[in-house]
């Protein structure tokens, strides 16, 4: 059954291939980013896919909330929800701005937030509903923590929201939150040495998006697999 998906940072790289891989299995996507250009631009090359450009910024409250209400009024109420765009602040803690580490709390966890509680409660209400918070190994305890200051805790905690949230799901309810690791890929943020390409890097985030009623729900994912936090 045809699903309407939202994907924050959707214009290029890992959201890209989101958006193209969602598209493909017929569902109708609703690509998010801050240029509204830009996204008319990619979505010339998405042939047949029933795709739709949504200008958001995730600097504040107000710039999400507006924006993303828009277009569940045009478009309908979101099934999927697919937290991807993120910021990497890479200073070391001696060089490290408050500001700039606010920064990759807005983008990486606060807008998150804000858009699971607009989408959450009519998922539960309509009985489905998939949120995919794209992280990384960057932030998992268990691998090290060993990323840049800012990246790592921001993705920490997106994954420690993550966790909570679905741990308010009932079993019963046909709805998942889960956080997907894409691995290191060879993206603007990822850099040209990165070994997996935005499409490997899309895979686990389009399955999670995508899964039965049953599958993982308040897990850690990279390669369709559950991994440690």
């Amino acid at each position: 059954m045809t699903k309407t998906v939202f994907v924050t940072g959707g214009n290029r790289g890992i959201g890209l291939e989101v958006v193209r891989g969602l598209a493909k299995e017929g569902h109708k996507v609703l690509l998010g980013c801050r240029d509204e250009d830009s996204g008319k631009e990619v979505v010339q090359d998405i042939v047949g896919g029933d795709v739709h450009v949504v200008e958001i910024a995730l600097n504040n409250e107000q710039a999400i909330i507006d924006p993303f209400v828009r277009a569940e009024a045009v478009y309908g109420p979101v099934d999927i929800l697919i937290n991807n765009a993120g910021v990497m602040e890479d200073s070391d803690l001696n060089d490290l701005s408050l500001d700039a580490f606010d920064a990759a709390f807005q983008v990486n966890v606060k807008a998150p937030l804000i858009l699971i509680k607009q989408v959450l409660p009519g998922m539960r209400k309509r009985g489905f509903g998939r949120i995919v918070n794209v992280s990384s190994g960057w932030g998992s305890f268990y691998e090290g923590m060993e990323g840049p200051l800012a990246y790592a805790v921001s993705k920490a905690a997106l994954n420690a929201l993550t966790l909570n949230v679905a741990r308010t799901l009932d079993e019963e309810e046909d709805v998942a939150v889960n956080s997907v690791c894409p691995g290191w890929v060879h993206t603007r943020m990822g850099g040209k040495d990165a070994p997996r390409s935005p499409e490997k890097g899309a895979e686990s985030i389009v399955w999670a998006a995508t899964q039965d009623k049953g599958g993982p729900n308040g897990k850690f994912i990279r390669d369709k697999e559950v991994i440690n936090w």
